[in-house]
């Protein structure tokens, strides 16, 4: 069975295990180590970086992505991506035909499903599964995608 890691996802519950990833970085570049964490009533974490004191500069940084090195995060199991790795991948039949790219990998809540944008320029939802999608190849660039009975190559969603 395929299982992704993507955006969002825990891979360490908040706040304990943000801090082991080390210094993190903000979207624009700069880069902070987390000197305490708590968690808020809203379940997410509310974080004091070293070297910031003054409250509005700290405020400035809500709501900011944090990222760390791909080197902090933990190596994945057979079977088991990472969300960014999938992405930019060609879409392949069985029997090599290019049919598109992967766009995306989400997570509505009912599991996995990689978007593919197919050469028309449409895209279409699959589900991420060992049926429909049999081949994860990322040394190669490369998945092979069955399309469901029903779908037809390029008629999905615009």
């Amino acid at each position: 069975m395929h299982q992704g890691r993507g955006e969002g996802e825990d891979l360490h519950p908040i706040p304990d295990g943000l801090a082991a990833y080390g210094p993190v970085i903000v979207e624009d570049g700069r880069q902070f180590e987390i000197a305490a964490l708590r968690q808020s009533k809203a379940d997410e974490a509310v974080v004091h970086f070293s070297g910031i004191a003054d409250r509005n500069t700290a405020e400035s940084l809500k709501g900011q992505r944090l990222y760390v090195p791909r080197t902090a995060l933990p190596a994945t199991e057979a079977g088991e991506f990472y969300y960014a790795d999938l992405v930019g991948l060609k879409a392949e039949d069985r029997s090599g035909k290019f049919l598109g790219t992967v766009c995306g990998v989400h997570n509505f809540g009912a599991g996995d499903v990689i978007e593919i944008e197919f050469s028309s320029g449409s895209t279409e939802f699959i589900a991420f599964s060992d049926a429909n999608v049999p081949v994860v190849d990322i040394a190669a660039g490369r998945i092979v995608i069955e399309l469901p009975p029903d779908a037809e190559e390029g008629e999905g969603e615009q």
